[in-house]
């Protein structure tokens, strides 16, 4: 498993996984080591297709930051 992003708390961390659920793509979530942040993993190879699927379905500002 890769980082696919990083969100500001569990709750936007698992919006996040309901997408890549939706489309089909594996994912988990972890506590970063960041304070208030959570990343979201998926597989390696799958990390691209699960990119542009949160690229396509979310605004670029509601992520904390991509690895």
């Amino acid at each position: 498993m890769v980082q696919l992003a990083t969100a500001g708390d569990v709750a936007e961390a698992e919006e996040l996984q309901e997408i890549l659920r939706d489309a089909g793509i594996d994912s988990s979530i972890e506590q970063s080591p960041e304070a208030d942040a959570v990343n979201v993993l998926v597989p390696e190879a799958e990390r691209e297709t699960a990119q542009e699927v949160i690229e396509a379905l979310t605004e670029p500002e509601d992520l904390i930051s991509e690895p």
